[in-house]
Parts: structure tokens; C-alpha cells; sequence
């Protein structure tokens, strides 16, 4: 059992979609990333998003590939500045839950799980990345047991 943090997919600027939605190329890197997340036979139970448009349409993307049995849910506290500390008492391991937001927050989450910190950064993600984190049998902490990011370097 884990927990899943994704950032939404790469959007439009502003100027060009007031919502900002994903981009064609942040529609094909997240189709591409959540068929290799399936190709794996990752399982999730619920898919959570912030509401904004375009962690909406990165958590469908990912629907559509994993076809998580309690759906896609918008939850609030997941939006980018959003509090993790008080989301991180929502979180059980054993839900298999993939939450799809935004940055600072998804930083901020893995930075808290890991490290009791929000201030530095545990692990830097990526537009359409996904960062797989447990807890650790021996220790009990949380640990990241994998990540998948669209690009390497």
C-alpha cells in the first residue's frame, strides 16, 4: 500500500486559457507516464485533485489508465499553498491514495511525510512526475520507494 503525489500535468499560460488547462504536450506526458504507472500494475483506490482545471484533467488522465474503484474526488486542502501539515493527518498509507495538486504543496507534503520539515525540499518534482511513498516496515517513518518523471536530467 502507498501514497502517490503527482503534480498536475504542464498547463497554458494564463493568457491563452484563464483556467489553465493542460497543454498538449502536458496531456501527452501524463497519458505517457500513467501508461507506464499501469504497464507496472500500479493500483490505486482513489484519486484526489485539487479542483483547479488542470490537476482535474492530470487525475482523469491517470483515472483513465489505473481506474481507481472510488474514482476521482476534488478534495480541498490540496491547492498550492495550501496547509500539508493539516492534510497530512487525512493521509493512511493502506487507502492507496494518489493525490494530484500543485506546487509548493506536493514539495512541501513529501518534505513533511520525510522530514517533520516543510522548509526543504526532499525531492524536486516534475510536471506529470509521480513520487511513490510508504511507510517504512522497520522504522515506521515515511520513506520514497519510487518515482517516474517525464524527463531525466
Amino acid at each position: 500500500m502507498a501514497l502517490f503525489l503527482v503534480q498536475h500535468g504542464k498547463s497554458l499560460p494564463k493568457d491563452v486559457d484563464p483556467d489553465q488547462g493542460l497543454s498538449e504536450e502536458g496531456v501527452v506526458e501524463v497519458k505517457r507516464i500513467a501508461d507506464v504507472v499501469k504497464g507496472y500494475g500500479v493500483q490505486v483506490n482513489c484519486i484526489c485533485h485539487s479542483g483547479k482545471t488542470r490537476a482535474r484533467q492530470t487525475a482523469e488522465i491517470f483515472a483513465s489508465a489505473l481506474e481507481p474503484k472510488q474514482g476521482v474526488q476534488e478534495k480541498s486542502g490540496l491547492k498550492p499553498l495550501d496547509d500539508v501539515t493539516a492534510f497530512a493527518t487525512l493521509i493512511n498509507h493502506q487507502d492507496n491514495m494518489m493525490l494530484v495538486g500543485h506546487l509548493p504543496f506536493m514539495e512541501r507534503m513529501a518534505a513533511y511525510l520525510i522530514a517533520k520539515k516543510t522548509e526543504k525540499p526532499v525531492f524536486k518534482f516534475q510536471n506529470g512526475g509521480i513520487v511513490c511513498m510508504d511507510i517504512d516496515p522497520d522504522s515506521q517513518s515515511w520513506v520514497i520507494k519510487w518515482t517516474l518523471m517525464p524527463h531525466i536530467g
